[in-house]
Formats: C-alpha cells, structure tokens, sequence
C-alpha cells in the first residue's frame, strides 16, 4: 500500500532547494490535492513535515498526500502568479478556486472611421480606437451606452450599415444620433461630440456640462432657439446620467472595491468597478473555499486569479487584508506595468465604498444559501421519487433539435445543489450520415455514445464530478429502452435514468416517468418536484432549440469561401465587402484578389487556383 502523510514529505523535503517556486501535493491516484507558493521551498515544505500544529483542513491534506512536485521560479511574485494559473488548471480540493472568471465588457470609441462609433467590446483590444471600461455586465455596458447616445448623439451602426444608408435611420428620429451617415453633421463638429464623450467616460463631466451651458447661452443669444432647446435637452440627459449613478464616488477616481462575506463554508466576494469616479456596475463571485480556508488566503487566491486575465486598476480597496500585500501588489504592478496599490481602507469615503460592497457580499450570500436550501429539498424529493441512493449532485438532461432532420443538434443540460450550471452546458452537432432524417433514436445513440466514451476516456475512475447521478431523456419507454441499451454497451448500467415523457392530450402538468422495467407512473400536479423536472425539460429544450438556430444561420451564413484554406472569417468579411459577392470573388481577377487589404499576393494566388484550377 503507497505511504501517505507527514513521512512522505520529509522524504520529499530532503530533494529541495532554498530558491523560490510552486509545489505540487499529489494523492495516491497522482490526483493534485493542493498547490503552494513559497519564497523558500525547503522552509516552506518543511512545515508540512511536522506530525502535529496544522489546521484541520491542513492536516486532512497531509494525511492525503502521497508525493509531490515542484517548480522553481525566478522570484516569488512570478511563483504567485504560477501557483495561481495552476490552481485554475488543476482545480485542486484544497485549494480556494474562482469558479466564474469570464471577461468583462468595454465601451470603445472606434478610430478607423472619420466618424467614429460607439460601441460595447468584449475580448482582445485589437481594434484601433480608445477603450473604456471594464463594466461589470453587458446592461451596465448598454445602460451608459444608451445615456451617451442621448447625450452626444454618437453612431452605434457598422461601417458597412454608415456607407450605405441614403436617409437618417430612427435613432436620428428620436434624438438618440446626430446623422453623420448624410451629412447632416460635419466631420469636425462630430469630432466635438466625440471630444466630448470620452470627457465624460474619463470623469471630466463639470465641464461637457460647462461647456453645453455655454453653448445652449450663446444659441439662446443669437435666437437660435431650436439649436439651444436641442442643448437644453442634451444638458437634462447629462444631468439625470450624474444623478442616476448610485454610486459616485468624488475622491475615488479608478479602484475596485472588493468585499468578502464567508458563512457556513460559503464565500462571496462583491467588486464594484469605480471608473473616472464613477460606478460601472458590481458583480458577486461565489469561489469554492478549498475545504476551510480563512478570509485571508480567500481574499489572496481571489484577487491573484481575478487578475490573471484582467487589467488591474490604480487601486484595489478591500474589506479584508490579504497573506501577502507587498507581493501581490508587485505582482500585479509588474502585470499592468504600473503601481497598483492595495488598501484596506479604515475610514472616509473609501471605507464607505467597502462597506456598501460588504453588505451587498452579505445579502448575496444570503439569497444564495436560501436559494441553496430550495433546491437541496428538491434534489431530496427527486431522489425520493426516483428511488436513488441520494440527492443527485450532477444531473444531466438531453434533448434533439433539428427541422424535418435538417441542421440536427443534440443538447445536454447540468443541473445540481447550485440549480442550473451553464459553464457545463454541451452541445453536440449531429454527425452520423447514415441516419434517417428525423431519427430521433439515431440521433439519442450518437449523443449519449460520444458523451460517455469521452467520460470513460478521461475520468474511467469516476472521481471527478463530472459523472451524472441522474440521466433525464426526453421520451417515453422506447426511448429508455433505447438509451438502457446504448449505456448497457458502454458498460455503463449504474447510472440511473428516467424517461420523462408527456401525458394524455400532451398536457404539461401530466407527465409520465419512465424507468427500465417498471411501471410508468406520474407525480401529483402541484408537486414541486414535477415543476423542478418541468423546468429541466424546457431548459433542455430551449438549449436545444437555440443551438439549432445557430446552427441553422450559420449555414444560411455560409458560402464558397468557407472551403478555401487560409480564409477566416475577417479574410472573408473583406472579400464579401470588396466584392460584394462570393460568386464575384470566384470570378475576380488575381490583380483584383491581390488589390483588397489584408489579403497577401500568396493567398490571393491561394483563392484563385481554388476557383481556377479545380478541373
């Protein structure tokens, strides 16, 4: 039997230099229980030798481990940032984790038109222009969006929409753009507006609101009444976007407020995104507390995988100290290549801040936990009426898509303690050519084959939480028979499965269960249970149906071009622009091929043998 504990690793302790680096804790499977930073390995590993002094969850970690790993760093900010890119990997047990770590949205001021457009941007900065941001959520992106449109009139639309329009569109119409697609404003005019906008978006409102005041007077004077009720009515929208903002903090110019609230092993973080000292929206994290962990190291593992795809800004202002400030602030200055400062602020203005995201972490927490009490009661109650062993921690549900079997999709949807878990959401373009348009079953088998096999190919053990407890299908006895049949081959027979198939008349609240040799049976309307199952189904469906559209549009979408190699979709984009047409691209000239921008002579030879030369 593999020797686990403390012994294992003052074995491993003697292996170990003094220089900077990440270590590895491993099970006896070769599982990562836990990765570590230290500024000196050997000193660092060396606590863990000793038989007794750890916290519990510490001392569960040690009894675990069976070997370990290490790698060495330059300095110890890089051995930070490492351990924390590690963790997001690796997704050890022991480790805290930030589940959700998905990019925010900006406002960019595009720079490759002589009238430049507005718009929200999500992803690398590529595109020339002046970028604003982050904002916590595309509302709070299309909230300030729509109040700059209101105030400065700038275009939303796409070059090709600007180049091509021959009369104001409706925003025109209801005061929300200025018309430079016909010349109803000069170039240079619109220029002001644009000067004007990014004022606003870097915090030097009180003087736009000068400087309107100004001209809406001089209007006035010279008994251009029109120009100055049109002044008037920008200043008003100006006024109700400052007094709108619930928060707007005078002496707070660029920070992000992070507050954490930890109870009954659960943690939420709260960050409000402060720019040109004013809120562009909050957003609450729930990261997993790694077994135990206190509010420090949660606060630390946060911030460094927070930040880890992220521009950090000038100042981070924290409800709770963190195990390593200096070094986190090196880290992230180093990353953003400025100082980024670390506070935790004690009173004043900036304390407010902070307190106002701690009571919004706690009441989050709060909701969440209650919302988590719900659905524990009805994951009970499925078990109940589904005789299982326990409440299901992972259920997976499956539907099809498709028209008369054209542009067939299937659809896997996860729900669990947490309710519906959509990072885990799969879909699955049908790929088999030999099944019959509309087979359903076809369809079913492939689905559920190519899920599986990838389950058993990657965790054939079962010690992730990515095996289901629970299959629903959508279909009645044939359909279980079938997918029992499907499993049975793959030597997958203990997962359970429920059929949930429509009752008499298809009435939604009479629904019929389905299990492999027995009896279909039905809950009581009214069940919480039924409406659970209910809402799984349709969430099912409606994944399925709106992977379907894609699917559908993309081929609608489609042409020629798709097949020739070394043509993306920006490559595409400007030969449809140049040529208007993929017919006229097959039909163009090599001079006319190497003529259009970002298409090189070799690719342009490229394109024409491959409409040329397919005899």
């Amino acid at each position: 039997m593999t020797k686990t504990g403390h012994e294992v690793i003052q074995t491993f302790l003697k292996t170990l230099s003094s220089s900077p680096g990440v270590y590895r804790m491993l099970d006896e499977k070769g599982a990562v229980l836990y990765v570590g930073k230290a500024r000196n390995l050997k000193a660092r590993v060396s606590s863990y030798a000793r038989p007794t002094g750890h916290t519990p969850r510490i001392a569960r970690m040690i009894a675990d481990t069976a070997s370990m790993m290490v790698l060495t760093t330059r300095t110890e900010a890089e051995a930070l940032l490492l351990e924390q890119n590690l963790i997001k990997q690796l997704k050890p047990r022991y480790n805290v984790l930030l589940r959700d770590d998905k990019s925010f949205p900006n406002i960019l001021v595009s720079k490759e038109h002589g009238f430049p457009q507005i718009k929200k941007h999500r992803g690398a900065k590529k595109e020339k222009g002046d970028y604003y941001g982050p904002f916590a959520s595309a509302g709070a992106v299309n909230r300030t969006l729509n109040q700059l449109q209101k105030v400065f009139l700038l275009r939303n639309c796409s070059d090709s929409t600007f180049e091509s329009r021959t009369r104001p569109c409706l925003l025109y119409q209801i005061k929300r753009c200025s018309a430079p697609c016909v010349g109803y404003i000069s170039e240079q005019d619109y220029g002001a507006l644009v000067a004007d906008a990014e004022r606003f978006l870097r915090g030097r409102t009180t003087r736009v609101q000068e400087t309107l005041a100004a001209e809406m007077q001089a209007a006035s004077d010279a008994m251009e009444f029109e120009r100055a009720a049109a002044l008037r009515d920008r200043l008003k929208a100006l006024t109700f976007v400052q007094s709108s903002q619930t928060v707007n903090p005078a002496g707070v110019a660029e920070a992000d407020v992070v507050a954490l609230h930890m109870e009954g092993g659960q943690a939420c973080v709260q960050v409000f995104f402060i720019r040109a000292n004013q809120n562009w929206g909050n957003k609450d994290f729930y990261p997993r507390t790694g077994a135990g962990a206190d509010a420090a190291e949660v606060m630390q593992a946060f911030l460094a995988q927070f930040y880890d795809t992220k521009e950090p800004p000038r100042q981070l202002l924290l409800s709770d100290p963190v195990e390593d400030a200096d070094l986190l602030s090196e880290a992230l200055s180093e990353k953003a290549g400025r100082k980024v400062e670390i506070l935790v602020p004690q009173r004043g203005e900036k304390r407010e801040l902070v307190a106002q995201a701690l009571r919004n972490a706690r009441e989050s927490l709060a909701r969440r936990m209650s919302e988590s009490a719900t659905q524990g009661k009805l994951l009970a109650g499925l078990a109940e009426a589904f005789d299982l062993d326990g409440p299901p921690r992972r259920i997976e549900v499956y539907d099809n898509s498709h028209i008369q079997g054209a542009h067939a999709v299937g659809a896997m949807i996860v729900a669990g303690p947490e309710g519906f878990v959509k990072s885990q959401y799969r879909k699955f373009n049908i790929k088999g050519d030999d099944l019959t348009p509309g087979d359903d079953f076809g369809m079913m088998k492939e689905v559920l084959t190519r899920r599986f096999k990838r389950l058993l190919k990657e965790d054939p053990d079962r010690q992730g939480e990515t095996w289901p407890d629970l299959l629903l299908i959508d279909g009645g006895q044939g359909q279980v028979s079938a997918v029992h049949e499907i499993l049975r081959e793959l030597g997958v027979e203990d997962v359970p499965m429920v059929g949930v198939a429509k009752g008499v008349d298809r009435d939604h609240g009479k629904e019929e269960f389905h299990r492999m040799g027995q009896q279909p049976f039905a809950l009581r309307r009214g069940d919480p249970v039924l409406y659970f199952v209910q809402r799984m189904r349709d969430e099912a469906h409606r994944f399925a149906i709106g992977a379907h559209r894609a699917k559908r549009s993309k081929a609608v979408g489609a042409t020629p071009l798709d097949e020739v190699p070394g043509v993306g979709a920006s490559r595409k984009r400007a030969l449809l622009e140049h040529f208007g047409s993929a017919k006229a691209v097959s039909r163009a000239a090599l001079s006319d091929l190497k003529a259009v921008e970002g298409i090189s002579d070799a690719l342009a030879e490229t394109i024409y043998g491959f409409f040329h030369d397919r005899g």
